[in-house]
């Protein structure tokens, strides 16, 4: 296996590779935008992965070389922050390796040539991905046997310090873990973390990513919106985060909420108190093989998340609606059947769809006709998270 990438390692290195290791992409099955506010979350691993070909190098640097990119080259001596890296491939490497040396394990140099299968842009979480490919290959090669959510959070602190993204630990947890896995952050430091077995394509189904063409780019005034708009909101109500707010109390004081922090931000909260609730039911209703009841509440998400918490329209977008119309394109072509909504951050990306199977090359092919051909993946759950799949000396 990865016979094409460990020739790559031996182009760029003049050596063979000593380990392949890979970590999958995520989709998030249910908690749309919840996790930031201490919610519950339904995700998964996916089959969409990234893979390195790895050796030591006996030098004081990490030198990574990715598909179409420079070599990206991080000295060990120096493991702060670096405002000139601020979201970059070099920021996350650092950041990865100074979360393995504040534990104590000195950070051994190695040579890397990395490929990604994850679509980038699609909301499946590459930079979480990477970190967890990262953390995956420092675990082995300093020998220092972390967990998978200790190697989460290490990537969760890489991007919040060093990247620069104040992403929640949602993201980093699933793709460590693997499988579908139901998620508790009601504590973040130690989130409960539950794993619920499902295989999509027993009860007849594909699960699909569609692209709708739109770029993330400019979109972070939109996605900061939502925990600024909240976080005010609960600032209101005595609190830092909404899961501290019991919903009866927000109801009363609904008026004092909009007073302050306005209209769309009680909309967003609506959403997330509605969203919590659907995610324990999406959860039992998976657990006992009721997929028609999943499917039910896949819609509620994806209606809840267009209506209240408003992540499909970038503001100001006016006639290009990318991720709406590819949204109302692929509700048409479901004709009653499976379901569809809105996936991730949202504004941009893709739509996840739950497709029959008898039916899925006729809702592919329909798809590209109208968006264009490569539009439409199909994933399915990869039971693993971060791993090691060969060891090569």
């Amino acid at each position: 296996m990865y016979e094409d990438l460990k020739q790559r390692f031996a182009a760029c290195y003049g050596r063979q590779p000593h380990f392949v290791f890979t970590a999958p992409g995520r989709t998030e099955l249910g908690g749309n935008h919840t996790d930031h506010q201490l919610g519950l979350v339904l995700a998964g691993a996916v089959s969409a992965e990234i893979a390195a070909a790895v050796a030591p190098n006996g030098r004081d640097e990490i030198c990574l070389q990715s598909d179409g990119f420079p070599p990206c080259r991080i000295g060990l001596d120096d493991l702060a922050p670096r405002e000139d890296e601020r979201e970059t491939t070099a920021a996350l490497i650092r950041g990865v390796a100074a979360g393995f040396a504040a534990l104590g394990h000195p950070v051994p140099g190695f040579d890397a040539c990395v490929q990604s299968s994850v679509l980038p842009g699609s909301g499946l979480s590459s930079s979480a991905a990477f970190e967890v490919l990262l953390g995956t290959v420092l675990n082995q090669l300093t020998g220092c046997g972390l967990n998978a959510l200790e190697i989460a959070r290490i990537g969760q602190q890489a991007e919040n310090r060093y990247f620069g993204k104040p992403c929640g630990l949602l993201d980093q947890t699933a793709c460590a873990v693997g499988g579908i896995i139901a998620v508790d952050f009601a504590d973040p430091e130690r989130p409960l973390v539950e794993p619920v077995p499902f295989d999509f394509a027993s009860a007849g189904y594909a699960l699909c990513f569609v692209d709708s063409g739109a770029s993330h780019a400019d979109l972070t005034a939109d996605y900061a919106s939502i925990p600024q708009e909240l976080a005010a909101l609960c600032r209101a109500l005595g609190q830092e985060h909404l899961r501290r707010i019991p919903e009866e109390l927000f109801y009363t004081r609904i008026g004092e909420a909009r007073a302050a922090a306005g209209d769309r931000a009680v909309l967003r909260a609506v959403h997330i108190y509605e969203e919590n609730k659907r995610v324990r039911k999406q959860t039992a209703a998976l657990k006992t093989g009721d997929f028609e009841a999943f499917l039910d509440l896949v819609g509620q998400s994806g209606r809840s998340s267009w209506m209240y918490l408003q992540n499909v329209l970038p503001a100001g977008s006016g006639a290009r609606q990318a991720l709406g119309f590819t949204l109302a394109l692929t509700e048409h072509l479901l004709r009653g059947r499976g379901a569809c909504r809105v996936h991730g951050g949202g504004f941009a990306g893709a739509v996840q769809a739950y497709v029959p199977l008898e039916g899925l090359e006729a809702f592919r092919r329909e798809l590209e006709r109208v968006l264009g051909s490569g539009c439409c993946h199909v994933l399915s759950i990869r039971s693993q998270g971060g791993v090691l799949e060969e060891v090569l000396v």
